[in-house]
């Protein structure tokens, strides 16, 4: 099991790094303290880049505040010891501003990762110029100089074994956390975050809370650092600082909880031998990190990690998912003079539709007549421009797609939109978790283990996917994504479900397959059905009314029969059969 694998490791850790001092010298131990240190901030840089897709370029400001505040409170509790009950702060205060930084950017647009690396460097060099300029506050250019130790330590002794824990217990923690559900959300932020607000993920909040804990720990190890130095000076602010922790991260492996802690320790110690031997040390140090990059994309730690063991929970019934009260009794969808477009490029010219009622219709018509569009102005992934849009008589025009999701919204993407890099039964466990598991229950393993009788069903209704629960999702065929990402849009039991295309690229026998898979689960969670097909032969054997769309209008509404007989719509579409 991963999480055993994890203790071992942090075990293995903890005896090195008590050996250390006794296998080596104080001065030594001294000089690996303090790599520790930078390996701990490194440690938040690799839960962000590593886990969750999105780079931060200014963590040293957070490991500037975390010193400074630290430092300042050791100063102060020399003349009055109540100033201990602040040290708190040096980690709460750059952990809040983090997690204010990252809504504030992630809240705007799922795709702002590069805007968010620039934003956070940006912030570091003003960092850098506020510890310069602030002089009665941080000591200047000269910075903050007679840091007293930590009560019960001493700097050259002692504290390297408080630094050595810290090291420890931050590795333990976020390999446990990376064996939970949260770290399988984590991963999921950055396989493909869009499928994840649709399963009613507010991934702007992961991100943030996720910068915030990387934060935590760049502070902590500031707060470390300025125990360990007895001066903080604006270097411990600076971008260089904050490109050196990207470097450890990336050299130790930012895929892993321990490999930053190696990259620092390895790079930070044979930079310092280095320096004093030879006058290019720069130049080898920039050597080794692009020979990293392009031959070990996971780092050191890469060459020992092993192929990782299914994150696994004991079996137990999930709770019932918990959709707003805006899906209370039957569901209904309107949509009246919906308009949409990009780029100045009309897609939905006033469209109006309605539906009530639990059932299956389906939404034909030729392409670009605005089928996928109508569908993705419904879930926020395209701008309402004009009209509105109803479920069950509230507004959800203009809603996020987590937010939709949330009301009672089921997605399904024209091309099986899945999490390739997770396992079948992780992808699933994202989808059973929607609207049910709430913040601590993602801390729980036993929540890896949640199953519902729907979940149940639909193995049984698709015995390939029981059959390769432990396969990354990647590597299923076209027609298991297919059935893959049905599951996963069923089981949040929505109450709107839209399909979009959910028979393409399949055979003859997946299609019947999963036509009768449809009818019944659909059926089973008592839900409404929206479903884009052009395989005529499905959509009669689906039943229930057929919507036809043509340039972003609604054409004509009806039974197959009637829609067939339609002039209207024989003049723009044929349809086809498989």
């Amino acid at each position: 099991m991963a999480f055993s694998r994890d203790v071992k490791s942090a075990a293995i850790l903890a005896v090195l790094l008590a050996a250390l001092p006794f296998a080596s010298s104080e001065f030594v131990a001294y000089q690996v303290a303090l790599f520790l240190i930078y390996g701990i901030a490194a440690q938040g840089v690799a839960l962000c880049w590593g886990r969750l897709g999105f780079l931060p370029l200014g963590h040293a400001l957070f490991f500037g505040l975390g010193a400074y505040l630290f430092g300042g409170i050791l100063k102060a509790a020399e003349a009055n010891p109540l100033w201990y009950v602040a040290a708190p702060l040096a980690l709460a205060a750059p952990a809040l501003l983090a997690y204010v930084i990252a809504r504030l950017v992630f809240a705007r647009s799922s795709r702002s990762g590069p805007y968010f690396s620039l934003i956070t460097l940006a912030l570091t060099m003003l960092g850098f110029l506020a510890a310069q300029q602030w002089s009665s506050l941080t000591g200047g250019f000269n910075g903050m100089a007679n840091v007293p130790d930590i009560p019960g330590t001493a700097r050259y002794e002692t504290l390297y074994w408080v630094v050595a824990i810290c090291a420890v217990v931050s590795t333990l923690a976020l390999a446990m956390l990376a064996a939970r559900p949260i770290g399988v959300i984590w991963e999921a932020v950055a396989q493909n975050e869009e499928r994840l607000q649709l399963l009613g993920y507010a991934t702007d909040r992961v991100k943030a809370n996720a910068f915030a804990l990387s934060a935590t720990l760049a502070a902590g190890a500031g707060a470390l650092f300025a125990a360990h130095q007895g001066i903080v000076t604006p270097q411990a602010m600076s971008f260089i600082l904050s490109t050196e922790f990207v470097i450890w991260a990336a050299v130790g492996g930012k895929a892993s909880a321990l490999g930053p802690l190696l990259g620092a320790t390895v790079v930070g110690y044979a930079s310092a031998e280095l320096r004093e031997q030879f006058q290019y040390w720069e130049v080898v140090v920039a050597a080794v990190f692009i020979a990293v990059v392009l031959f070990l994309p996971n780092g050191v730690a890469g060459l020992f990690k092993r192929k990782a063991d299914p994150r696994h929970g004991e079996a137990s019934p999930a709770p019932g998912a918990q959709q707003a009260s805006v899906t209370s009794g039957p569901v209904s969808l309107s949509l009246e003079g919906v308009k949409t477009g990009q780029s100045g490029v009309t897609i939905l010219d006033g469209l109006s539709f309605a539906l009530r009622g639990p059932g299956i219709r389906c939404v034909i018509g030729p392409n670009g007549a605005g089928k996928t569009s109508s569908f993705n102005v419904i879930t926020g992934r395209l701008p309402l421009l004009g009209g509105g849009v109803k479920l069950n008589d509230h507004d959800i025009g203009g809603l996020p797609a987590w937010r939709v999701a949330r009301k009672g919204i089921g997605r399904k993407m024209q091309v099986p939109s899945v999490f390739p890099d997770l396992i079948v039964r992780e992808n699933l466990g994202l989808a059973v978790w929607a609207n049910r598991a709430s913040a601590s229950d993602t801390l729980k393993l036993s929540t890896l283990g949640w199953h519902t009788r729907l979940l149940d069903d639909i193995l049984d209704e698709f015995p390939a996917l029981k059959e390769q629960l432990d396969s990354p999702a990647g590597t299923l065929a076209q027609g298991h994504r297919q059935a893959l990402e049905f599951a996963m849009t069923l089981l949040p039991e929505p109450k709107l479900v839209l399909l979009d295309e959910p028979c393409a690229g399949l055979s003859p026998g997946e299609t019947h397959q999963m036509i009768d898979a449809i009818k019944l689960l659909v059926n089973q969670i008592g839900a409404a059905a929206l479903l884009i097909e052009h395989d005529i032969t499905a959509v009669d054997a689906m039943g229930g009314d057929v919507y036809v769309l043509h340039q972003g209008r609604l054409l004509d509404k009806g039974s197959l029969a009637e829609i067939q007989a339609s002039p209207a719509v024989r003049a723009v579409y044929a349809g086809g059969r498989k």
